[in-house]
């Protein structure tokens, strides 16, 4: 029986914001709501919706990123150096926001530092309020830098990338440190990079960039490793690959082959949450590579619409996956988070409610547990 994370029956990590910490979010960015007094009105709100994700026989417990604007720059823009300009377009093929929002990017303009710690105390309240495994979901490292590349990285402040590179995992290890000795046991990194990293047009925008991009896979797990190197025994570290999520949009397209190798075997996490919703992620073939001390988690409910998938055709789907994977060695989830951004995906709180049951139901069937 595997009791011990990632679960039978995961999820990614963000949900759709209540409708009291949208609103006074708001209020807190008018100046009209002191920032304590928000805090107070998140706890609150935190504290329902774990007891809610707990009935539904999840194991693998978030604080839903209530406090978070964005999946990534809440993080990354408390690092000394790190600074957000601009925007991104969105993939020209992609259903397009309502609104023709993209989100803003990242350039680092000084030597990176880790100045205080950023997720421990919204990790501590969280594990204050749970019975079941508190999960932390972060933004992975290579979020620095892909977007960008050289051409965002001040050339004074880093002259030289390998010295760029080595500051970003200082930084990295100094948070994981400081998330497992308040008691943090279960990690996931968020890397959409890896994942654009399969789409033709991706790739050939970093080559544009004068990055090659054969050899960002390899660099990017150097990293990561680097990052997660002298984590203890008792920490499960996964990754989440992530193709966009704004309000149901998506970003990227492309199966996972041309990353496949690099992504499974050189990568020392414990485990990967995977895209598989729709033809946009490709085939189960790529499995094929991954190493059988590891899990993959499949996203193949899908957090993007309100359609409720069958439960049939999900544990046909996971059948699929395991001709090139031990059925052991899986888990399920939804593709994604329900809210990247705290604007959310196009669905209501109950459809939302609905597919986490689902993922649920999906893994005791297969499984005979969540």
């Amino acid at each position: 029986m595997k009791y011990n994370p990632p679960f039978r029956a995961d999820h990614v990590g963000s949900l759709l914001r209540t409708l009291e910490v949208r609103n006074n979010r708001q209020l807190w960015k008018k100046g009209e709501l002191r920032a304590e007094e928000l805090r107070a009105i998140e706890d609150l709100a935190i504290a329902k919706t774990v007891k809610r994700l707990e009935a539904t026989g999840m194991r693998s417990i978030t604080d839903g990123e209530f406090r978070r604007d964005y999946f990534h720059l809440d993080f990354l823009k408390e690092l000394a150096g790190v600074t957000v300009t601009g925007g991104i377009e969105a993939n020209p093929n992609a259903k397009a926001a309502e609104d023709g929002f993209t989100p803003p990017k990242l350039s680092v303009t000084g030597k990176l530092s880790h100045v205080h710690n950023i997720q421990v105390d919204d990790f501590k309240y969280l594990k204050s309020v749970v019975t079941q495994t508190p999960k932390v979901s972060i933004p992975s490292p290579t979020m620095v830098h892909f977007r960008g590349g050289r051409k965002s990285i001040d050339i004074d402040a880093y002259p030289d990338m390998d010295e760029f590179f080595s500051d970003l995992a200082t930084c990295y290890r100094a948070e994981i440190a400081a998330l497992y000795a308040a008691g943090c046991r279960y990690l996931q990194l968020d890397d959409t990079n890896l994942a654009y990293l399969c789409d033709p047009k991706m790739r050939a925008a970093a080559v544009e960039r004068g990055e090659d991009p054969n050899e960002l896979p390899r660099t990017y797990a150097a990293l990561i490793n680097s990052v997660i190197e002298d984590r203890p025994d008792d920490l499960t570290v996964g990754i989440h690959l992530c193709r966009g999520n704004y309000r149901s949009t998506w970003f990227a397209e492309g199966g996972y082959e041309p990353v496949a190798e690099v992504l499974f075997n050189d990568i020392a996490v414990d485990a990967y949450f995977l895209e598989y919703d729709d033809e946009r992620s490709g085939d189960f073939a790529p499995l094929r590579f991954v190493p059988h001390h590891k899990s993959v988690v499949l996203g193949i409910v899908s957090s993007k619409v309100a359609a409720l998938e069958s439960v049939d055709d999900l544990c046909k789907r996971i059948d699929e996956a395991a001709q090139y994977l031990p059925l052991d060695n899986l888990c399920v989830s939804p593709q994604c988070g329900f809210s990247s951004t705290h604007h959310g995906n196009q669905m209501t709180h109950d459809d939302q409610w609905k597919k986490l049951e689902l993922v649920v139901n999906v893994a005791t069937k297969v499984w005979g547990h969540p």
